[in-house]
């Protein structure tokens, strides 16, 4: 009589086994694609945050490449390259280059660049830095991020592309330079990333 016992039991607990899967499919199924546009959503609403959507008339989404470099954008996997054009013709990039050396670790950015390659802006999406210190490199806590808007490579001159401890025109933070120092680092490298392959990112 045990092993009857043990065998209904096991028979229970599978028909749970595959009623909870079937659930859990069912489940992944109707959500899938609303998950996927909320996240197409977000992205463009960050794209648009840095590319007016004025200056575009394509899909940046659509119109995109994965690029490779780990010694310019910081990380080993691909990049995800958001390419704008206007009647056909380029006119900006947004791309999420990673400030590897951040005094709490990787910081994940968001780079614009027009195609004279001077900079639409610079946003944060990733970080752990120290709230009150290194969390200012965020928009919603200092306004610090808005002052790549408009650079280059030229404005400042190479020498300038460093915080003003290190001799440079970026601000540091009270207690916090490493932070501001490797998000320059990082913004400065995605430039000269972008002069030497621009014609290779807008190809196609």
């Amino acid at each position: 009589m045990m092993w009857k016992h043990i065998v209904r039991i096991g028979a229970v607990l599978a028909l749970f086994a595959v009623v909870g899967a079937e659930l859990v499919a069912f489940s992944y199924e109707a959500t899938r694609e609303q998950i996927a546009a909320n996240q197409r959503a977000a992205m463009l609403s960050n794209l648009n945050a840095l590319i007016p959507q004025e200056i575009y008339d394509n899909d940046p989404l659509a119109d995109s490449l994965e690029i490779a470099d780990k010694d310019w954008l910081g990380i080993a996997k691909p990049v995800t390259v958001y390419r704008a054009r206007k009647a056909g013709q380029p006119v900006a990039i947004a791309f999420m280059p990673v400030a590897p050396d951040a005094y709490a670790g990787a910081i994940r950015l968001l780079v614009g660049i027009r195609y004279d390659g001077s900079l639409l802006g610079v946003r944060v999406l990733d970080h752990h830095e120290t709230p009150g210190l290194g969390d200012k490199i965020e928009l919603k806590y200092s306004d610090w991020v808005l002052g790549f808007t408009g650079r280059s490579l030229d404005n400042p001159d190479s020498a300038g592309w460093r915080v003003k401890r290190d001799g440079g025109i970026f601000d540091q933070f009270t207690g916090a330079t490493i932070t501001p120092r490797a998000v320059v680092k990082a913004v400065y490298k995605s430039l000269q990333f972008y002069r030497d392959h621009r014609d290779t990112l807008f190809a196609g």
